[in-house]
C-alpha cells in the first residue's frame, strides 16, 4: 500500500506541483488549504506524513502542528517562507520533525519525504532493534521499540517518531559521541540538507520529557565542542 502524504498550503499552484510529483513517485495524497482544514484532514485521513506550510489562513501552521501533535505522532515537515531561524525553532519546539525553506526544489522535498518515511518503515518491522528483546532499560528509563514506547518510572512519555529515533540511536550506541552532522546523517537520513540546530532542539525536547532535571541530564549528555552521547547503563 502506498504512503499517504497530506499537503497543506494556501497557494494552489504549490499544492498542484507537490501533488503531481508525489503521485509520480508512487505516493497517494490529500490536500488542505488552511490551518483549520489541515487539522480536520489530518484526523480524518490519517496520513503517513504531512507537508505543512507555516503561513496559512484561519489558523497558522504552528497552531495546526501543535493541535495535530495532540492526537498523532505522524512526521510533520514544516514549510517556511523564508530562512527564518525563529520560525524553524518554533516549529521544532512544537513537535515538527523537519523543515523546508521556500523557495524549495522538488528534488529537496522528495528527498526529505523519502528520508522521513524510511524511518517509519523501519518501525513497521517487529524487533527492529535486531535482537530478541525489543525492550531495553536504563535505570528508570525504558524503551520498547516494537511498541514505539518510552517510559520513565513506569509512566509513558509521549515522544514524536523523530525524538524516539534519536533517543533509540544514541541509547543503542551508548557512550559513543556523535557530532550534530553525524546525527543528521544517521537519524534524519541526509547529510547535505538540514541545519545542526535541528539536532539541538530535538535533544532539548527529549531531555524535557525524560530527564529528572533537564539542565543536568542523566541520559542525553553533551560532549562540549563535539556533540551528544547516551550516558545511561543498561539494566541487567
Amino acid at each position: 500500500m502506498s504512503k499517504k502524504i497530506l499537503i497543506v498550503d494556501d497557494e494552489k499552484n504549490i499544492v498542484d506541483i507537490l501533488n503531481h510529483n508525489l503521485i509520480k513517485e508512487g505516493y497517494t495524497t490529500c490536500q488542505a488549504y488552511d490551518g483549520e482544514q489541515a487539522v480536520d484532514v489530518a484526523k480524518a485521513e490519517n496520513p503517513d506524513l504531512i507537508l505543512l506550510d507555516v503561513m496559512l489562513p484561519k489558523k497558522d501552521g504552528f497552531t495546526a502542528c501543535k493541535e495535530i501533535r495532540q492526537v498523532s505522532n505522524v512526521p510533520i515537515l514544516m514549510v517556511t517562507a523564508k530562512e527564518d531561524v525563529v520560525d524553524k525553532i518554533i516549529g521544532l519546539e512544537l513537535g515538527a520533525d523537519d523543515y523546508i525553506t521556500k523557495p524549495f526544489s522538488v528534488r529537496e522535498v522528495m528527498a526529505r519525504v523519502k528520508a522521513n518515511l524510511r524511518k517509519t518503515e523501519k518501525y513497521d518491522k517487529p524487533g527492529y532493534m535486531g535482537n530478541n528483546n525489543p525492550e531495553i532499560k536504563f535505570g528508570a528509563l525504558s524503551l520498547d521499540v516494537d511498541k514505539y514506547e518510552v517510559r520513565v518510572n513506569d509512566k509513558n512519555v509521549d515522544l514524536t517518531l523523530r525524538e524516539f529515533e534519536l533517543l533509540k540511536f544514541l541509547a543503542t550506541q551508548r557512550g559513543q559521541v556523535f557530532s550534530r552532522e553525524e546525527l543528521l546523517e544517521k537519524v534524519w537520513g541526509y547529510e547535505y540538507f538540514g541545519d545542526v540546530r535541528t539536532v539541538d532542539v530535538t535533544v532539548r525536547r527529549i531531555r524535557e520529557k525524560i530527564e529528572p532535571n533537564p539542565s543536568v541530564p542523566e541520559f542525553l549528555a553533551t560532549k562540549r565542542g563535539i556533540g551528544y552521547y547516551f550516558n545511561g547503563q543498561e539494566n541487567n
